[in-house]
Order: structure tokens, then C-alpha cells, then sequence
């Protein structure tokens, strides 16, 4: 959550924060602002998105070749234009900017008061800039130092960037449990959140690591350091990342393009992996652990959100496919309940951004229990990728929406594909199963370009219903995670309140809900108890009900008794998932549209979370 970018170079700062923030904004956009340094220290911050700071800056002063910016997802503060960022030292010669958590600041905020320090702000940032300039003056350090000092006293999660107005020629950032990286450019130099401000500018970039501070001078370039002082040797990767993939492509919003997106994302993570004329299935993160993932006693997946919906389909495809049991965990509960976990078992994580902070901890506890860690991430260098000891990437490209749509089927698909490459190896999945699975695997990208063309029918629907207020989702087996996947892609976008259930669940409670004003999203495309998928449906028309039937094109009984039906193609029941959520990613993106809501940017959301 927040977005970080700033600029040192030959170059106007301002231009380059601004468009840094627009493109940083999926990462919060509570308030925004920016810090820009030439002789005076300006600082220009606005409550709301970055069109109001750019607004608000019109006619200001936003000279200088040194600055940075900042885009809020609030956690200490109301967003308000006093608790936005950047924050100032008490004396205004320092200013920062901060994603994460001080967990200690109240008691770091005590102390500097008795010292004489006043605050303006409800932010555990403001106390952290008041603590790094403390510490400078008492100590006579040089900024660095100071910042090294101050953060051996914090507790918590931090990536942060500091400006002294005495130094002109000097940015210093450090990071802690959130991302931070730094672009090489041609004599100019650029930290951010991640590279999607970047790249636009450089491919050069440096993943810092935890504890690690960078100072970025005009004279003396990049240097990396240790919260101890000891000096690091950086690695330059090179991204594989294009400008054109973080623009809409003539789409109205990011969402939309995503979810059409899939037909190609889904290809792009078979790529290499699958090849159905010949007849193969393989998945290279996979090969050196793969004996010790079939022969382990179970295999835990932890997720949060909608990748915690693509780890229970997870859970269903391995145990069908390679026996081998499987649980599925909240991340962030994962991490608090002292699990019992050994050298035998598998923990495999699973996150699009790779920074999820609770997912990151999951993965981490896994480790120091002597678990082999597996991890399921989309952005290539994130820290996921980096501490776990194998893993695969799914490949979608930069996801921008807030609400995950190609990183939900990219995951499915990658777990599909492990669950089918486990099996094989393993012995427990048949020669013919497995080439029809290949086979049927091959023929998905097309199959979701039959499901996308729904979308005409989907929009009608949306107008029927976008103005309930509550919304039932049901499915069984491979489709009940499916249904939680809706309901919260509803919540998310549009603000109606939904809930997914297992089919036979509804009678345990949430039938008391059903009246002829609630809609009921039935995804119905497993034969798999198909007759029990069918009764169902007739116990919500017996309580009037509206019932939104997803089916396959095979099917006669259902499209007869449902209200509204809405076909996919036909496929083997473990791939139905990658069909069936598409019509309802369709649904909830129309109905959000038709409420007037802001489809990539939902209130109170971001995209990546890095904090708890």
C-alpha cells in the first residue's frame, strides 16, 4: 500500500513524481503530494487523488532537480491534506515519505514530546522524521547515519525516502517488510515502490533487501548499506517490462482490460509449460523440489484474499490429481497461531504482488520451521520470489485494477498445471486423464474468448440488478470457491454486500435471506452433482428468489427453471473455474460502472497489501 517514487538527476523532478504518482496510484490514493528541493524545501500535499494535487500545484513553484513523491493508503490518520505526504522534521530541514507501519511510535512519540518536539500530524511517519532529526543533531551524524540509528529503534515495516534541505544532492531510502526499489538511469537515479514509475525511464533496477539503506548522490552515485553499516553489493536486474502494458489500451478502465485480458495471460502462463499437440505438461520451478513435494505428508498453501480463493481451488486440484493432502490457511492467521509445521512439509504462498505482508510473514515462519517454501507470485523480483526456496511465476504482466481478475485465472492455471505434472510423477494420475487434461488445459484460452463474448448479455443483466443490496453466490466442488470469488469481486467494486457459500450450505442459514428481491448467482457448469445443483436452485424459486444460473452450453435442465443464464463453454470439471469466473468478474464490473463507482481505485482498497 502507498506509492513511493523520487527523482535525483538533470531533469525537471516535478514532472517525473507526478507521473510516477498516476502511475503509482492503484497503490493508495487516499491524498497525495510531493517534495521538491531548490534553495527552499517545497512540499505541496492534497486529500484525495493525484488530479487534486496536480490541481493544487498549478501555480506553485515546482522547480527543482530533487524530489519526491507520495500517493497515501491512510493507516495512522484520517486521509485529510495535514496527514498526507510527505511529512517535515520539526525544524522543516528534513522531510519523508513512508509506506508501512511504526508499531512502537506511540512510545517513540512520548519520549520526543518530553524532549520538546511538537507534532502536526496523527501519523507514525511524522514521529519518524522527528526521531531520525533527533538523532542527527544530537549526535552530529551525517543523514544516513542518523537514518541507520533511528531505524534500529523502530518496530514495524517501513520503506522510506528522506530529503535534507542542506543536502541537495542526496536522497537516502531504507526498507523494511515493504518494497522499495532504485532505477539506474543515465545520470539520473529513482526510488520507488515498485518499477511501474520507472520504467518508463530505465529497465536498471536494484531490489533492496530488508534492512538494507541506500544513499543516492549526484557525486558519488548508488551506495548500499546495512542497517549496520556494512557495506552491500547490489545486483542490476533488467526488467522485462514495456510502457504499453500500463496504459488501458482504449479500454475505460484497467478492470475491463485485465478481464480481457485473459485469454492471452493464460496463455502467456503455459508458455513453455504445456504443449497439448505434443503431449506434455511441465513446470521448471517445480522440477528440483518435485520429489520431495510428492513424498511430503501434506502440502499447507497460505493466500490472502482472492489469491486465498485460488488456493482452495488449489487444494481441490492436487488432492484429485496427485493425492496428496492439502490445507488451505488465511495467511494472516496462519502467522499468529503457531502452527505446527517441519522439514517434512510443503508451504506453498501464494501472492500477485509478491510484497502481501502477511503472506511474506507466512512464508518466512514456514521457513524458520524448516519447511520447504514454494511461491506463487506474478511480479518478477518481488520479495516472495526472492526469500522462498523455489516457486513459478504466472506471467499475467502488471495487474493494475485494484480487484484481481487475470492474476485469479493465472494462478488457477498454474496450480492446474502443478496439480497435473504432481500426479503424473507420482504415478496416481492416469496416462489417458493426464493427456486429456493437457489437451482440454490447451483449448482454455479460446474457450474464455467464448466466455468473454457473454458481455452483452452480462450488461443487461447488471441494469436488472444494480440497485440491490444484497446478493447470494452459490457452487459446489471446484465452483464453491468460485462463488466466494464473485461475491467478493461484488463487495469490492460496487459496494453491494454479497456472500459466497457452498450450495449445500445455503440451507444452513443464509436461505433465510432469500425473498423476490435478492439475486442468486448459481454457478452450475459441474456435472458433479449437477441433480443437487438443481434442487438447490428450486428450494431459492420456491422462496421467489432471482436466480442467475452460470452453465455450460450442454445443459437443458437448469437454462428451463433458472431466471437467467448465462453460458460458458464446456470443459473437464477441474478447469471449470477458469470459465465460470468470468461471467461474474463481467458482472460485477458492469454493475460497479452502472453505480457510478470507481472501478480501479474502490474506497478503502489497495493493491498491494504491505502492511498488517
Amino acid at each position: 500500500m502507498c506509492g513511493i517514487i523520487a527523482y535525483i538527476g538533470p531533469k525537471n523532478a516535478y514532472q517525473i513524481l507526478i507521473e510516477g504518482l498516476s502511475r503509482l496510484e492503484y497503490r493508495g490514493y487516499d491524498s497525495a503530494g510531493v517534495a521538491l528541493l531548490k534553495g527552499d524545501m517545497n512540499i505541496y500535499k492534497k486529500k484525495g487523488k493525484v488530479q487534486e494535487l496536480i490541481d493544487f500545484a498549478e501555480d506553485k513553484n515546482t522547480d527543482g532537480l530533487i524530489g519526491m513523491g507520495h500517493t497515501r493508503w491512510a493507516t495512522h490518520g484520517k486521509p485529510d491534506d495535514i496527514n498526507a505526504h510527505p511529512h517535515f522534521s520539526g525544524s522543516g530541514k528534513l522531510a519523508i515519505i513512508h509506506n508501512g507501519i511504526i508499531e512502537n511510535y506511540s512510545t517513540l512519540k512520548e519520549a520526543l514530546t518530553r524532549l520538546g518536539h511538537q507534532f502536526v500530524s496523527e501519523t507514525d511517519t511524522e514521529v519518524l522524521i522527528h526521531l531520525i532529526e533527533e538523532i542527527q543533531e544530537r549526535e552530529n551524524l551525517t543523514l544516513a547515519d542518523a537514518v541507520r540509528q533511528a531505524l534500529s529503534k523502530v518496530i514495524g515495516a517501513y520503506a522510506i525516502v528522506v530529503m535534507d534541505k542542506n543536502n541537495p544532492d542526496l536522497l537516502v531510502g531504507a526498507r523494511k517488510s515493504s518494497p522499495l526499489v532504485v532505477g539506474i538511469g543515465d545520470h539520473e537515479y529513482f526510488i520507488a515502490s515498485d518499477a511501474t514509475p520507472i520504467i518508463q525511464h530505465t529497465n536498471k533496477v536494484i531490489y533492496l533487501e530488508d534492512e538494507q539503506v541506500v544513499e543516492i548522490s549526484r557525486e558519488n552515485g548508488v551506495e548500499i548499506t546495512s542497517i549496520e553499516n556494512e557495506l552491500q553489493t547490489p545486483v542490476i536486474h533488467e526488467l522485462d517490462l514495456n510502457i504499453d502494458q500500463l496504459e488501458k489500451g482504449g479500454f475505460p478502465h484497467f478492470m475491463l482490460k485485465e478481464i480481457f485480458q485473459q485469454p492471452q495471460t493464460i496463455s502467456d502462463c503455459m508458455r513453455g509449460r504445456l504443449n497439448a499437440t505434443e503431449g506434455w505438461a511441465r513446470l521448471g520451478g517445480l522440477e528440483e523440489h518435485a520429489n520431495k513435494i510428492i513424498n511430503a505428508p501434506r502440502i499447507i498453501i497460505a493466500a490472502c484474499g482472492t489469491s486465498w480463493h485460488s488456493a482452495l481451488i488449489g487444494e481441490y486440484l492436487i488432492e484429485e490429481l496427485a493425492r496428496i493432502p492439502v490445507e488451505v490457511e488465511y495467511a494472516s492467521e496462519f502467522r499468529y497461531r503457531n502452527p505446527i509445521l517441519g522439514p517434512e512439509d510443503i508451504v506453498i504462498v501464494i501472492s500477485q504482488s509478491g510484497e502481501t505482508a502477511d503472506t511474506l510473514a507466512a512464508a518466512e515462519l514456514a521457513k524458520q520451521k524448516g519447511a520447504l517454501v514454494f511461491g506463487i507470485v506474478n511480479v518478477v523480483g518481488s520479495s516472495i520470489a526472492r526469500m522462498t526456496d523455489g516457486g513459478s511465476y504466472i506471467h499475467c504482466g502488471p495487474e493494475i485494477g485494484v480487484a484481481s481478475t487475470k492474476a485469479f485465472t493465472g494462478q488457477v492455471t498454474l496450480l492446474c498445471l502443478m496439480a497435473m505434472v504432481l500426479g503424473y510423477k507420482k504415478g496416481v494420475l492416469s496416462n489417458t486423464y493426464y493427456h486429456q487434461l493437457i489437451a482440454e488445459l490447451g483449448q482454455i484460452p479460446e474457450k474464455v474468448k467464448e466466455a468473454l463474448a457473454t458481455d452483452d448479455l452480462i450488461k443487461t443483466l447488471a441494469a436488472r440488478f444494480e440497485n440491490t443490496n444484497n446478493a447470494l453466490y452459490l457452487g459446489r466442488g471446484y465452483n464453491f470457491p468460485v462463488a466466494l470469488e464473485g461475491a467478493l469481486k461484488l463487495k469490492e467494486i460496487s459496494y453491494i454486500h454479497a456472500e459466497g457459500y457452498p450450495a449445500a450450505e445455503m440451507k444452513h442459514g443464509p436461505i433465510a435471506l432469500i425473498d423476490e428481491n435478492m439475486p442468486v448467482i448459481v454457478i452450475a457448469t459441474n456435472q458433479s452433482a449437477y441433480e443437487k445443483i438443481v434442487s438447490n436452485i428450486m428450494e431459492v424459486k420456491a422462496r421467489k428468489g432471482i436466480v442467475i444460473a452460470v452453465i455450460d452450453t450442454r445443459d437443458h435442465e437448469i437454462r428451463k427453471i433458472a431466471d437467467y443464464c448465462i453460458e460458458v463453454p464446456s470443459t473437464i470439471e477441474p478447469l471449470t473455474p477458469l470459465l465460470s469466473v468470468i461471467p461474474l468478474q463481467l458482472l460485477s464490473y458492469h454493475i460497479a460502472v452502472m453505480r457510478s463507482c470507481d472501478v480501479d481505485q474502490p474506497r478503502n482498497l489497495a493493491k498491494s497489501v504491505t502492511v498488517e
